[in-house]
């Protein structure tokens, strides 16, 4: 199994925005970002920690609809 990279929110939107997301709004340390593919909408909650949790960044992922690997290849 794939393990996942230890990245901050900061990384972590970058790639989204490479993704296709885009800035929603933010409020405090967490930013939205949405992203309309395939008459889909998926909406990603970000926070702006120096260092996201394995499990936020898999529950991230899961929003966004992406696997570990096409995220490791937008970092």
């Amino acid at each position: 199994m794939p393990r996942f990279p230890v990245v901050s929110g900061r990384d972590t939107i970058r790639a989204l925005e490479k993704a296709g997301f885009t800035f929603i709004d933010q409020e405090g340390s967490h930013m939205k970002l949405r992203m309309r593919k395939h008459e889909r909408t998926y909406t990603v909650i970000v926070p702006l920690h120096p260092e996201l949790a394995r499990k936020t960044l898999g529950s991230i992922l899961k929003q966004a609809g992406l696997s570990i690997e096409e995220f490791r290849q937008l970092l």
